[in-house]
């Protein structure tokens, strides 16, 4: 795993830690709607079009060749 993969994780760790009851169920439904079509949370989150995510999905590619 690197760097920019742990750091998603721990992000994802805070989102989910510090999110209110709302939040919580909305995120639910994501996980729950991820499993169901085969695909983890974080596998979602990473591949999001989330501007946040093009960095660390860049930095990813770039560490593998």
């Amino acid at each position: 795993m690197t760097p920019a993969e742990r750091e998603l994780l721990h992000t994802l760790d805070q989102m989910i830690l510090n999110a209110s009851d709302e939040e919580l169920k909305k995120i639910q439904e994501v996980d729950l709607q991820t499993q169901l079509d085969g695909i983890s949370f974080y596998d979602a989150f990473v591949n999001s079009n989330s501007m946040a995510n093009q960095s660390i999905k860049q930095e990813t590619r770039d560490s593998r060749k």
